[in-house]
Protein backbone atom coordinates (compact mmCIF):
# COMPACT_ATOMS: atom_id res chain seq x y z
CA UNK A 1 0.00 0.00 0.00
CA UNK A 2 1.37 3.42 -1.04
CA UNK A 3 1.61 5.81 1.91
CA UNK A 4 4.27 8.28 0.79
CA UNK A 5 3.59 9.45 -2.75
CA UNK A 6 5.72 11.76 -4.90
CA UNK A 7 3.80 13.51 -7.70
CA UNK A 8 5.77 15.05 -10.57
CA UNK A 9 3.70 17.75 -12.21
CA UNK A 10 4.06 21.23 -13.74
CA UNK A 11 2.71 24.65 -12.79
CA UNK A 12 3.95 26.56 -15.82
CA UNK A 13 3.09 24.55 -18.95
CA UNK A 14 -0.54 25.56 -19.18
CA UNK A 15 -2.78 24.92 -16.19
CA UNK A 16 -3.97 21.37 -16.91
CA UNK A 17 -1.24 19.43 -15.11
CA UNK A 18 -1.65 21.60 -12.02
CA UNK A 19 -5.44 21.18 -12.07
CA UNK A 20 -5.19 17.40 -12.34
CA UNK A 21 -2.70 17.32 -9.48
CA UNK A 22 -4.99 19.44 -7.30
CA UNK A 23 -7.94 17.15 -8.03
CA UNK A 24 -5.91 14.18 -6.77
CA UNK A 25 -4.57 16.02 -3.73
CA UNK A 26 -8.15 16.75 -2.68
CA UNK A 27 -8.91 13.03 -2.59
CA UNK A 28 -5.56 11.87 -1.19
CA UNK A 29 -6.22 14.23 1.75
CA UNK A 30 -9.13 11.97 2.76
CA UNK A 31 -6.62 9.28 3.74
CA UNK A 32 -4.95 10.25 7.07
CA UNK A 33 -2.07 7.78 6.61
CA UNK A 34 -1.13 8.98 3.12
CA UNK A 35 1.42 11.75 2.56
CA UNK A 36 1.73 13.47 -0.82
CA UNK A 37 4.67 15.55 -1.99
CA UNK A 38 4.23 17.50 -5.24
CA UNK A 39 7.17 18.77 -7.27
CA UNK A 40 7.16 20.86 -10.44
CA UNK A 41 9.43 18.76 -12.63
CA UNK A 42 10.87 21.81 -14.35
CA UNK A 43 12.26 23.10 -11.04
CA UNK A 44 14.50 20.02 -10.94
CA UNK A 45 16.29 21.42 -14.00
CA UNK A 46 16.78 24.79 -12.31
CA UNK A 47 16.44 28.23 -13.90
CA UNK A 48 16.86 26.79 -17.38
CA UNK A 49 13.98 24.42 -16.76
CA UNK A 50 11.72 27.21 -15.58
CA UNK A 51 12.57 29.27 -18.68
CA UNK A 52 11.84 26.28 -20.92
CA UNK A 53 8.53 25.63 -19.18
CA UNK A 54 7.44 29.24 -19.44
CA UNK A 55 8.03 29.19 -23.20
CA UNK A 56 5.00 26.89 -23.51
CA UNK A 57 2.51 29.73 -23.21
CA UNK A 58 4.25 31.98 -25.70
CA UNK A 59 4.74 29.21 -28.27
CA UNK A 60 1.19 27.85 -28.06
CA UNK A 61 -0.25 31.35 -28.36
CA UNK A 62 1.97 32.77 -31.08
CA UNK A 63 3.81 29.98 -32.88
CA UNK A 64 1.62 26.90 -33.26
CA UNK A 65 3.75 25.55 -36.12
CA UNK A 66 6.78 25.64 -33.85
CA UNK A 67 4.75 23.66 -31.34
CA UNK A 68 3.93 21.12 -34.07
CA UNK A 69 7.64 20.71 -34.80
CA UNK A 70 8.32 20.12 -31.10
CA UNK A 71 5.48 17.60 -30.96
CA UNK A 72 6.65 15.77 -34.10
CA UNK A 73 10.21 15.60 -32.78
CA UNK A 74 9.03 14.10 -29.48
CA UNK A 75 7.01 11.53 -31.42
CA UNK A 76 9.86 10.45 -33.68
CA UNK A 77 12.70 10.77 -31.18
CA UNK A 78 11.36 10.56 -27.61
CA UNK A 79 14.84 9.51 -26.48
CA UNK A 80 16.11 13.04 -27.21
CA UNK A 81 13.67 14.51 -24.68
CA UNK A 82 14.24 11.71 -22.19
CA UNK A 83 18.04 11.82 -22.37
CA UNK A 84 18.22 15.62 -22.09
CA UNK A 85 15.80 15.69 -19.17
CA UNK A 86 17.55 12.79 -17.45
CA UNK A 87 20.92 14.55 -17.48
CA UNK A 88 19.36 17.88 -16.46
CA UNK A 89 17.42 16.57 -13.44
CA UNK A 90 19.57 13.67 -12.21
CA UNK A 91 21.37 15.29 -9.28
CA UNK A 92 18.34 17.21 -7.98
CA UNK A 93 16.07 14.22 -8.47
CA UNK A 94 18.35 11.95 -6.39
CA UNK A 95 18.40 14.62 -3.66
CA UNK A 96 14.60 14.80 -3.84
CA UNK A 97 14.29 11.03 -3.44
CA UNK A 98 16.48 11.11 -0.36
CA UNK A 99 14.46 13.96 1.11
CA UNK A 100 10.98 12.60 0.37
CA UNK A 101 11.76 8.87 0.46
CA UNK A 102 8.63 7.98 -1.54
CA UNK A 103 7.25 4.48 -1.83
CA UNK A 104 5.51 5.40 -5.14
CA UNK A 105 6.07 7.98 -7.87
CA UNK A 106 3.18 9.38 -9.93
CA UNK A 107 3.94 11.43 -13.04
CA UNK A 108 1.32 13.67 -14.65
CA UNK A 109 3.69 15.25 -17.19
CA UNK A 110 5.12 13.40 -20.22
CA UNK A 111 8.60 14.95 -19.99
CA UNK A 112 9.28 13.22 -16.68
CA UNK A 113 8.35 9.63 -17.49
CA UNK A 114 11.20 8.13 -19.51
CA UNK A 115 13.75 10.45 -17.92
CA UNK A 116 12.89 9.46 -14.33
CA UNK A 117 12.62 5.79 -15.29
CA UNK A 118 16.10 6.02 -16.80
CA UNK A 119 17.49 7.33 -13.50
CA UNK A 120 15.69 4.73 -11.40
CA UNK A 121 16.94 1.99 -13.71
CA UNK A 122 20.53 3.26 -13.77
CA UNK A 123 20.74 3.42 -10.00
CA UNK A 124 18.73 0.22 -9.49
CA UNK A 125 16.15 2.01 -7.34
CA UNK A 126 12.99 -0.09 -7.11
CA UNK A 127 10.15 2.40 -6.65
CA UNK A 128 6.76 1.72 -8.30
CA UNK A 129 6.21 4.26 -11.07
CA UNK A 130 2.74 5.24 -12.32
CA UNK A 131 1.85 7.59 -15.17
CA UNK A 132 -1.44 9.49 -15.36
CA UNK A 133 -2.08 10.54 -18.97
CA UNK A 134 -3.27 14.16 -19.11
CA UNK A 135 -4.48 14.07 -22.74
CA UNK A 136 -7.61 12.49 -24.15
CA UNK A 137 -6.89 11.03 -27.59
CA UNK A 138 -3.76 12.22 -29.39
CA UNK A 139 -1.12 11.28 -26.87
CA UNK A 140 2.63 11.57 -27.35
CA UNK A 141 4.83 8.49 -27.05
CA UNK A 142 6.44 10.21 -24.05
CA UNK A 143 3.37 9.14 -22.06
CA UNK A 144 3.84 5.48 -22.94
CA UNK A 145 7.06 4.08 -21.55
CA UNK A 146 6.75 0.27 -21.40
CA UNK A 147 8.85 0.13 -18.20
CA UNK A 148 6.16 1.74 -16.02
CA UNK A 149 4.25 -0.26 -13.46
CA UNK A 150 0.94 1.24 -14.56
CA UNK A 151 -0.46 3.88 -16.91
CA UNK A 152 -3.80 5.38 -15.95
CA UNK A 153 -5.66 6.30 -19.15
CA UNK A 154 -8.54 8.77 -19.36
CA UNK A 155 -10.12 7.20 -22.46
CA UNK A 156 -10.21 4.04 -24.57
CA UNK A 157 -8.50 6.01 -27.34
CA UNK A 158 -5.52 6.84 -25.12
CA UNK A 159 -5.27 3.20 -24.05
CA UNK A 160 -5.16 2.04 -27.68
CA UNK A 161 -2.36 4.51 -28.40
CA UNK A 162 -0.37 3.17 -25.44
CA UNK A 163 -0.80 -0.34 -26.83
CA UNK A 164 0.50 0.88 -30.18
CA UNK A 165 3.55 2.33 -28.42
CA UNK A 166 4.33 -1.09 -26.97
CA UNK A 167 2.91 -0.92 -23.43
CA UNK A 168 1.56 -4.22 -22.09
CA UNK A 169 -2.23 -4.22 -21.70
CA UNK A 170 -1.84 -5.52 -18.15
CA UNK A 171 -0.23 -2.18 -17.23
CA UNK A 172 -3.05 -0.05 -18.65
CA UNK A 173 -5.97 1.07 -16.51
CA UNK A 174 -8.86 3.14 -17.92
CA UNK A 175 -10.40 5.27 -15.18
CA UNK A 176 -11.17 8.68 -16.67
CA UNK A 177 -10.11 12.32 -16.60
CA UNK A 178 -10.15 13.84 -13.08
CA UNK A 179 -11.46 17.34 -12.37
CA UNK A 180 -11.30 19.42 -9.21
CA UNK A 181 -14.12 19.20 -6.69
CA UNK A 182 -15.23 22.79 -7.17
CA UNK A 183 -16.49 21.85 -10.65
CA UNK A 184 -18.59 19.06 -9.13
CA UNK A 185 -19.91 20.78 -6.02
CA UNK A 186 -23.09 21.87 -7.78
CA UNK A 187 -24.10 18.20 -8.07
CA UNK A 188 -24.58 18.11 -4.29
CA UNK A 189 -26.58 21.33 -4.14
CA UNK A 190 -30.29 21.95 -4.61
CA UNK A 191 -29.79 24.93 -6.91
CA UNK A 192 -32.09 25.19 -9.89
CA UNK A 193 -30.47 23.96 -13.09
CA UNK A 194 -29.28 26.74 -15.41
CA UNK A 195 -31.37 26.20 -18.55
CA UNK A 196 -31.50 28.40 -21.62
CA UNK A 197 -34.68 30.41 -22.22
CA UNK A 198 -35.57 32.75 -25.08
CA UNK A 199 -36.98 35.15 -22.50
CA UNK A 200 -33.53 36.29 -21.37
CA UNK A 201 -30.14 37.06 -22.95
CA UNK A 202 -27.97 34.11 -23.96
CA UNK A 203 -25.10 33.78 -21.46
CA UNK A 204 -21.84 33.07 -23.33
CA UNK A 205 -18.43 32.23 -21.87
CA UNK A 206 -15.33 32.54 -24.06
CA UNK A 207 -12.04 31.11 -22.84
CA UNK A 208 -8.98 29.30 -24.10
CA UNK A 209 -7.19 27.49 -21.28
CA UNK A 210 -4.73 29.00 -18.83
CA UNK A 211 -2.69 30.72 -21.55
CA UNK A 212 -5.54 32.70 -23.14
CA UNK A 213 -4.96 32.03 -26.82
CA UNK A 214 -7.38 32.17 -29.72
CA UNK A 215 -9.39 34.75 -31.68
CA UNK A 216 -11.51 35.88 -28.75
CA UNK A 217 -12.21 39.35 -30.09
CA UNK A 218 -13.68 38.05 -33.35
CA UNK A 219 -15.85 35.52 -31.54
CA UNK A 220 -17.12 38.13 -29.07
CA UNK A 221 -18.03 40.57 -31.85
CA UNK A 222 -19.98 37.91 -33.75
CA UNK A 223 -21.97 37.08 -30.65
CA UNK A 224 -22.64 40.64 -29.57
CA UNK A 225 -23.66 41.83 -33.05
CA UNK A 226 -26.00 38.96 -33.88
CA UNK A 227 -27.58 37.75 -30.64
CA UNK A 228 -29.33 39.03 -27.57
CA UNK A 229 -26.51 37.93 -25.33
CA UNK A 230 -24.03 38.71 -22.60
CA UNK A 231 -20.41 37.69 -23.04
CA UNK A 232 -17.87 36.76 -20.38
CA UNK A 233 -14.26 36.41 -21.58
CA UNK A 234 -11.45 34.75 -19.62
CA UNK A 235 -7.99 35.57 -20.97
CA UNK A 236 -6.03 33.51 -18.43
CA UNK A 237 -2.42 34.59 -17.94
CA UNK A 238 -2.46 36.62 -21.17
CA UNK A 239 -2.45 40.13 -19.69
CA UNK A 240 -1.79 41.83 -23.04
CA UNK A 241 -4.87 40.21 -24.56
CA UNK A 242 -6.97 41.23 -21.55
CA UNK A 243 -5.99 44.89 -21.90
CA UNK A 244 -6.61 44.88 -25.63
CA UNK A 245 -10.07 43.34 -25.29
CA UNK A 246 -11.01 45.79 -22.54
CA UNK A 247 -9.98 48.70 -24.71
CA UNK A 248 -11.88 47.58 -27.82
CA UNK A 249 -14.96 45.77 -26.51
CA UNK A 250 -15.88 47.92 -23.52
CA UNK A 251 -15.85 51.05 -25.66
CA UNK A 252 -18.20 49.59 -28.26
CA UNK A 253 -20.51 47.26 -26.32
CA UNK A 254 -20.28 48.49 -22.73
CA UNK A 255 -19.64 46.68 -19.47
CA UNK A 256 -23.28 45.60 -19.15
CA UNK A 257 -22.90 43.17 -22.05
CA UNK A 258 -19.22 42.33 -21.73
CA UNK A 259 -17.16 41.16 -18.75
CA UNK A 260 -13.45 40.44 -19.15
CA UNK A 261 -11.41 38.44 -16.63
CA UNK A 262 -7.78 37.49 -16.38
CA UNK A 263 -6.69 34.35 -14.59
CA UNK A 264 -9.43 33.58 -12.09
CA UNK A 265 -9.89 31.05 -9.30
CA UNK A 266 -13.68 31.01 -9.51
CA UNK A 267 -13.94 29.89 -13.12
CA UNK A 268 -16.52 27.28 -12.09
CA UNK A 269 -18.97 30.07 -11.16
CA UNK A 270 -18.57 31.63 -14.60
CA UNK A 271 -19.19 28.24 -16.21
CA UNK A 272 -22.23 27.41 -14.10
CA UNK A 273 -23.89 30.72 -15.00
CA UNK A 274 -23.37 30.18 -18.76
CA UNK A 275 -25.57 28.66 -21.47
CA UNK A 276 -22.66 28.04 -23.85
CA UNK A 277 -18.89 27.82 -23.38
CA UNK A 278 -16.71 28.62 -26.39
CA UNK A 279 -13.16 27.38 -26.01
CA UNK A 280 -10.11 25.74 -27.53
CA UNK A 281 -9.93 21.95 -27.38
CA UNK A 282 -7.87 21.84 -24.18
CA UNK A 283 -8.70 18.53 -22.44
CA UNK A 284 -8.70 20.01 -18.96
CA UNK A 285 -11.01 22.89 -19.89
CA UNK A 286 -13.28 20.58 -21.87
CA UNK A 287 -13.76 18.17 -18.97
CA UNK A 288 -14.30 20.98 -16.45
CA UNK A 289 -16.99 22.52 -18.66
CA UNK A 290 -18.65 19.11 -19.07
CA UNK A 291 -18.58 18.68 -15.28
CA UNK A 292 -20.46 21.97 -15.00
CA UNK A 293 -22.97 20.71 -17.60
CA UNK A 294 -22.45 23.54 -20.10
CA UNK A 295 -22.66 22.82 -23.86
CA UNK A 296 -19.33 23.37 -25.60
CA UNK A 297 -18.34 24.99 -28.86
CA UNK A 298 -14.75 24.05 -29.76
CA UNK A 299 -13.12 26.62 -32.04
CA UNK A 300 -9.72 24.99 -32.52
CA UNK A 301 -6.99 22.90 -30.99
CA UNK A 302 -3.24 22.77 -30.59
CA UNK A 303 -1.42 20.69 -33.21
CA UNK A 304 -0.49 17.25 -31.98
CA UNK A 305 -1.77 16.71 -28.46
CA UNK A 306 -5.25 18.22 -28.97
CA UNK A 307 -5.98 17.12 -32.53
CA UNK A 308 -8.26 14.25 -31.54
CA UNK A 309 -10.25 16.22 -28.97
CA UNK A 310 -12.86 17.81 -31.30
CA UNK A 311 -13.76 14.39 -32.68
CA UNK A 312 -14.00 13.00 -29.15
CA UNK A 313 -16.38 15.84 -28.25
CA UNK A 314 -18.66 15.07 -31.21
CA UNK A 315 -18.54 11.30 -30.60
CA UNK A 316 -20.03 11.74 -27.12
CA UNK A 317 -22.29 14.70 -28.07
CA UNK A 318 -20.67 16.97 -25.48
CA UNK A 319 -20.80 19.96 -27.81
CA UNK A 320 -20.12 21.07 -31.37
CA UNK A 321 -17.06 22.09 -33.36
CA UNK A 322 -16.63 25.40 -35.20
CA UNK A 323 -13.09 25.92 -36.51
CA UNK A 324 -14.22 28.59 -38.99
CA UNK A 325 -15.63 31.64 -37.19
CA UNK A 326 -17.65 32.50 -40.32
CA UNK A 327 -19.87 29.55 -39.39
CA UNK A 328 -20.26 30.51 -35.74
CA UNK A 329 -23.45 32.56 -36.21
CA UNK A 330 -25.29 29.76 -38.04
CA UNK A 331 -24.08 27.11 -35.58
CA UNK A 332 -25.36 29.05 -32.57
CA UNK A 333 -28.68 29.75 -34.28
CA UNK A 334 -29.06 26.02 -34.89
CA UNK A 335 -28.39 25.32 -31.22
CA UNK A 336 -31.03 27.85 -30.15
CA UNK A 337 -33.94 26.80 -32.38
CA UNK A 338 -36.99 25.27 -30.67
CA UNK A 339 -36.09 27.06 -27.45
CA UNK A 340 -32.64 25.49 -27.36
CA UNK A 341 -33.59 21.84 -27.96
CA UNK A 342 -30.10 20.92 -29.17
CA UNK A 343 -28.53 22.60 -26.15
CA UNK A 344 -30.76 20.46 -23.93
CA UNK A 345 -29.73 17.31 -25.79
CA UNK A 346 -26.06 18.14 -25.25
CA UNK A 347 -26.64 18.80 -21.54
CA UNK A 348 -28.36 15.41 -21.27
CA UNK A 349 -25.41 13.69 -22.98
CA UNK A 350 -22.96 15.43 -20.66
CA UNK A 351 -24.83 14.19 -17.59
CA UNK A 352 -24.73 10.63 -18.91
CA UNK A 353 -21.01 10.97 -19.74
CA UNK A 354 -19.92 12.44 -16.40
CA UNK A 355 -18.44 10.28 -13.65
CA UNK A 356 -17.93 12.58 -10.65
CA UNK A 357 -15.87 9.97 -8.76
CA UNK A 358 -12.93 9.67 -11.15
CA UNK A 359 -10.36 11.47 -8.96
CA UNK A 360 -11.20 9.26 -5.98
CA UNK A 361 -11.10 6.11 -8.10
CA UNK A 362 -7.63 7.06 -9.34
CA UNK A 363 -6.42 7.69 -5.79
CA UNK A 364 -7.91 4.42 -4.56
CA UNK A 365 -6.12 2.55 -7.35
CA UNK A 366 -2.78 4.21 -6.63
CA UNK A 367 -2.94 3.73 -2.87
CA UNK A 368 -3.64 0.01 -3.24
CA UNK A 369 -0.60 -0.68 -5.43
CA UNK A 370 1.81 -3.00 -3.65
CA UNK A 371 4.98 -1.21 -2.56
CA UNK A 372 8.31 -2.32 -1.14
CA UNK A 373 8.90 -1.03 2.39
CA UNK A 374 12.69 -1.35 2.00
CA UNK A 375 13.50 0.99 -0.89
CA UNK A 376 17.22 1.69 -1.12
CA UNK A 377 18.47 5.01 -2.49
CA UNK A 378 22.24 5.29 -3.11
CA UNK A 379 24.31 7.60 -0.91
CA UNK A 380 26.47 10.40 -2.32
CA UNK A 381 29.57 8.25 -2.77
CA UNK A 382 27.72 5.60 -4.74
CA UNK A 383 26.04 8.30 -6.80
CA UNK A 384 29.34 9.93 -7.73
CA UNK A 385 30.95 6.60 -8.58
CA UNK A 386 27.98 5.69 -10.71
CA UNK A 387 28.17 8.99 -12.56
CA UNK A 388 31.86 8.47 -13.23
CA UNK A 389 31.18 4.97 -14.50
CA UNK A 390 28.38 6.22 -16.69
CA UNK A 391 30.57 8.94 -18.21
CA UNK A 392 33.23 6.34 -18.99
CA UNK A 393 30.56 4.11 -20.51
CA UNK A 394 29.21 6.96 -22.65
CA UNK A 395 32.74 7.86 -23.73
CA UNK A 396 33.34 4.27 -24.84
CA UNK A 397 30.07 4.28 -26.78
CA UNK A 398 31.01 7.53 -28.54
CA UNK A 399 34.43 6.14 -29.49
CA UNK A 400 32.77 3.00 -30.84
CA UNK A 401 30.37 5.09 -32.95
CA UNK A 402 33.30 7.07 -34.35
CA UNK A 403 35.11 3.85 -35.30
CA UNK A 404 31.99 2.55 -37.09
CA UNK A 405 31.58 5.82 -39.02
CA UNK A 406 35.26 5.85 -40.01
CA UNK A 407 35.05 2.22 -41.15
CA UNK A 408 31.98 2.94 -43.29
CA UNK A 409 33.79 5.92 -44.79
CA UNK A 410 36.84 3.78 -45.68
CA UNK A 411 34.61 1.09 -47.18
CA UNK A 412 33.05 3.68 -49.45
Amino acid sequence: MAKNILIISSNITGHGHKSITESLQEKFSLYPDVNVHVIDGFTLIGNLGLRIGKLYGSITRNAKEVWRLIWDLSQRKPSIVNDFTEVAIRDNFIKLLKSVNPDLILSVHPNFNGSVLNILEEYNIKIPFVTLVADLVSITSLWADPRVDYIICPTKESKYRCLEFGVSESKLKIIGFPVRQKFLEHLNEDNKEHTYSQNRPLECLIMSGGEGSGNMSTIARILLKNFNCKVKIVTGRNKILKRRLERTLYERFGTERVEIYGFTNNIQDLMLSSDIAITRGSPNVMMEVVACNVPLIITGNLPGQEEGNPGYLIKHNLGVVCKDTRRLKSIIRELLINNGSKLKQIKKSQKEFLNPNIAKEICDFIINIDTDEDIKIPDDIITKLWDIGKRIHLSEKMNLKKKIVLKKHRDL
